[in-house]
């Protein structure tokens, strides 16, 4: 397939007219003068190199399957997003390292046990807080003022990306149903985002990694789907679907590449980033299917009790400590009973503090919590239950219930 680069001129490149605000960052970032990267892959390489990033890999992307080594996991599927994501863009003429960049930070906002460690959270959030948990969201406040990276200075500092990054982060909600796709042509304050897929993404670039991740989970989650055995006896409706007979023949590159080539063929600077009729209804007709025997299944929802009951409880622990003046005094308190949960999350939001000694721990980032407020207070615990893997949430569980 010999590339047309039908889009070059709509790339986030410098002849962009809206490139400074693409490139904008709430401060300058420090520079080197033998730094060989662009602005973007220095956004590139501060992701993969923070904590949260890391984390991914063992963090559940549908299937709750920790010791299963074969079966997709958060970090996989940005990986996936990634390469679909760079084949589309260069393809297309539009900038590969920004789409890089957004593709393996898009996810960085996931709780962890997936989607269903969301959907708790929300309801945790809504009773607290009055408003939802949502992890697009939660990815953004994560770059802006969780994710700490050190400087040249070794000082901690706030991850400073750029806003192309920041807003495809926010605005790539891979729940979308109509068929065509383009940039919103308006600048917005990100933080006038109040619920997922309110806005189109600001670049092409962006555009392009919010279909990605479509055609990423939808055709995986069969792939795994068949590995765990809970697709046996969906054979006949798999060969009506994708005409194939046989269980073995179904992979991810023989759905992946025909909707990555027909997406590539179809879109235009005029009808957006688009599939043919006939692909976008199989997109969707697999979509369907993953939710009736997929996410819909016994074998998904027979776990999230005990997600519950992990996150709940790790959650109740925290914040029956909150008291206006002795907060952390009923932490140290309950340091003997838990010490790995409160040493974890007190080394966690003393970093966003301003009781902390912050010039000995070197820290130059944004406070982001005042915890003598009670709201303060639950922002954080969601913020430090959200950034838990898996096999970390399970094990302060039990801490909490063993003796």
């Amino acid at each position: 397939m010999n590339s047309t680069k039908k889009f070059a001129k709509y790339a986030a490149t410098p002849n962009n007219p809206n490139w400074e605000i693409i490139i904008s960052r709430a401060k300058p970032l420090y520079q080197r003068d033998t730094d060989l990267r662009d602005i973007f892959e220095r956004d590139y390489n501060r992701i993969i190199n923070s904590t949260a990033y890391r984390r991914l890999k063992h963090k559940t992307q549908v299937f709750f399957s920790p010791d299963n080594d074969h079966i997709c996991t958060r970090i996989e599927h940005v990986t996936h997003v990634d390469s679909i994501s760079h084949t589309i863009a260069q393809y297309l003429g539009l900038n590969t390292n920004l789409t890089h960049a957004i593709a393996v930070a898009h996810d960085l906002g996931h709780s962890p046990f997936g989607h269903a460690g969301e959907k708790i959270l929300s309801t945790i959030s809504m009773r607290d807080l009055g408003f939802s948990f949502w992890h697009e969201k939660n990815g953004l406040d994560f770059v802006d003022f969780i994710e700490l990276l050190e400087d040249s200075d070794n000082c901690k500092q706030n991850m400073n990306l750029t806003y192309g990054v920041r807003d495809g982060i926010i605005s790539h909600c891979g729940e979308i149903d109509e068929n065509s796709l383009k940039p919103r042509t308006e600048f917005i304050d990100l933080k006038d985002y109040t619920k997922p897929n309110q806005f189109a993404p600001y670049t092409w670039e962006g555009c392009v990694v919010k279909i990605s991740d479509k055609i990423s989970y939808v055709c995986r989650d069969i792939e795994d789907g068949i590995t765990l055995g809970i697709l046996n006896d969906c054979t006949n409706e798999l060969h009506n679907l994708l005409g194939i007979d046989s269980l073995k023949n179904i992979n991810n590159t023989n759905v992946i590449n025909g909707l990555i080539y027909n997406l590539c063929m179809n879109s235009s600077f005029d009808n957006g980033l688009c599939f043919s009729d006939d692909a976008f209804n199989l997109l969707n007709k697999i979509k369907d299917f993953n939710y009736k025997h997929i996410y819909f299944s016994n074998k998904i929802r027979n776990s999230v009790p005990y997600f519950e009951l992990v996150i709940n409880k790790i959650y109740d622990i925290l914040y029956d400590c909150f008291d206006e003046k002795s907060t952390l005094q009923n932490l140290y308190n309950l340091k003997h009973s838990y010490p790995k949960l409160i040493t974890s999350f007190y080394n966690f939001i003393e970093n966003y503090c301003s009781f902390a000694d912050r010039n000995k721990l070197k820290l130059n980032n944004t406070i982001v919590f005042d915890i003598s407020k009670k709201d303060d207070f639950c922002k954080a615990l969601l913020s430090y239950i959200s950034g838990m893997t898996d096999n970390f949430a399970i094990d302060i569980y039990n801490e909490i219930i063993r003796f």
